[in-house]
């Protein structure tokens, strides 16, 4: 208790700080906007699909693919703080240095956590993390990246380590790179970021307070129109301490390639189109399914189609998963299918879309050939702010519509329905863990959802965001014990 409330005081005075200081860092921002990065000038390949993140105003996710020698002459400097982004380290600039890093402050409440009829859960949040990327010529670089999660509020349980850990190596790798003629080629090993493929699979899971990592090395060739990355990681395993618990987790290994085609601007008129097929290892020695615990090696061979094509953005995938669990032979499938229509010429204009997705289930409980989908480390946000679906056993309908009042200022609005093919599998939540008993209920409508986003972009650096969703229980819910619950949520988060 006495924790809870040192951290509780801690929370609000940053929370009011933050508050405070709001309008002068918006009203000098305003003048001086900062730089916006140039994200891997140096690739051929085009940025938008490398699979190194995306870009959130003039940041990218993944911070050490900001690229920010644009600024190495302080003449093209905006900000008194881009100097933070080029410090050179030698006469000629050619070893330098870029700082980077992010304060995240955020409450949320959830009603009937984990779907019981108890107390609401509070939480509140606190991410801090700071960069250094050092840059020694054209093909050396080295990048760390440390953080804490700070957690306080009521009823909170048993928090994951993800949530509170008092100082952690977030990334920690070396790079090397260099050009053979018109190709660039490199290879990156240590702790890193990994969002190369379909955000239903693969994501930073940017929700939780510290990012998804891994330990291993990624090699990558890219040419102008086409790209091969190769990798081999482990999954780490979190502690709550210092950074001396956070530990790969050797029961773990995810590998692979990932291929990648830019396509021709003319294939469906004018488009930015990319194509993306994939074929991947997930190994688990304890991959737990139904009720027991046991070794996994699963494959995943994937398409993935994205990009623009005039007023519509798409982004589609199939893959198959085929391996084997404990004896038993693997056949899953997952198809995702997301699309936008721009209803006006600007960029700003509203966007109507869908988003309907399909994931395969059965044999958890009842033997036979496993067909329960994995969803990897993907972004469950995308189905559930509560983290309550995940795309294992899983069909769903999500019309969505997005506005943008100002310039600042976007809301999403989205209803989505979803359902479970199989009534003799569980309903699966974010952690791929089973909500207990539902596979002994009949019933396939799992639940509705419905949700709203409003995002506030008030400087380059500063966010305000805010979500609601309500999610409507289902007979493969409620026949189980399980509840409807109620979600909202506020943070800002200032970045530099």
């Amino acid at each position: 208790m006495v924790f809870q409330d040192r951290n509780r005081r801690r929370f609000y005075l940053m929370l009011v700080a933050v508050t405070i200081s709001t309008p002068a860092i918006a009203q000098t921002a305003e003048k001086k906007a900062p730089a916006t990065p140039i994200v891997n000038s140096s690739a051929a390949y085009p940025v938008a699909a490398n699979g190194e993140g995306t870009v959130q105003g003039a940041y990218n996710l993944s911070r050490w693919a900001e690229d920010w020698r644009e600024i190495r002459d302080p003449a093209k400097r905006n900000d008194p703080r881009d100097s933070l982004k080029f410090i050179p380290l030698d006469p000629q600039g050619e070893v330098y240095l870029t700082l980077s890093g992010e304060l995240r402050l955020r409450v949320q409440e959830t009603t009937n956590p984990n779907l019981r009829p108890v107390e609401a859960q509070r939480q509140e949040r606190t991410r801090v993390f700071a960069g250094a990327d050092l840059h020694v010529g054209e093909h050396l670089r080295a990048y760390g990246e440390i953080a804490h999660g700070g957690l306080g509020g009521v009823n909170l349980g048993t928090p994951n380590a993800n949530l509170r850990n008092e100082l952690m190596v977030q990334q920690a790798f070396g790079e090397v790179m260099g050009d053979i003629g018109e190709v660039r080629v490199g290879v990156r090993g240590g702790r890193q970021e990994f969002t190369d493929g379909p955000n239903l699979l693969t994501s930073s899971r940017d929700d939780n307070t510290l990012r998804f990592v891994l330990d291993g090395v990624r090699a990558y060739a890219r040419g102008k129109r086409a790209r091969v990355d190769v990798f081999d990681y482990r999954y780490v395993r979190y502690g709550y301490e210092g950074t001396g618990d956070d530990e790969t987790d050797g029961n773990r290994r995810f590998s692979g390639v990932t291929f990648g085609y830019a396509l021709p601007t003319s294939f469906l008129g004018k488009s930015k189109l990319y194509f993306d097929p994939f074929v991947w290892r997930l190994r688990n020695r304890a991959a737990v399914w139904g009720t027991r615990s046991a070794r996994e090696e699963r494959m995943f061979y994937g398409l993935h189609l994205y990009g623009d094509a005039g007023r519509v953005t798409l982004d589609w995938t199939v893959n198959h998963q085929a391996g084997r669990y404990d004896g038993q032979p693997i056949y899953a499938w997952q198809a995702f299918f997301a699309q936008t229509y721009r209803l006006g010429k600007t960029a700003a204009a509203p966007r109507v879309g869908v988003h309907v997705d399909y994931a395969t289930g059965g044999g958890s409980y009842r033997g036979g050939t496993l067909r329960t989908a994995s969803g990897l480390f993907g972004n469950n946000i995308y189905y559930s702010y509560q983290l309550f679906l995940t795309p294992t056993n899983l069909a769903v309908v999500a019309p969505n519509l997005t506005v943008q009042p100002t310039k600042k200022l976007r809301l999403t609005g989205e209803y989505g329905l979803a359902w479970r093919p199989s009534e003799t599998d569980a309903v699966y939540r974010a952690s791929g863990a089973a909500f207990a008993g539902t596979q002994r209920v009949p019933g396939h409508r799992v639940a509705d959802v419905a949700r709203l986003q409003a995002v506030w972009s008030a400087t380059a650096r500063l966010t305000v965001t805010g979500r609601y969703e309500h999610l409507m229980a289902k007979q493969a819910l409620t026949r189980a014990g399980y509840a409807s619950s109620d979600f909202l949520a506020l943070w800002g988060s200032f970045r530099f």
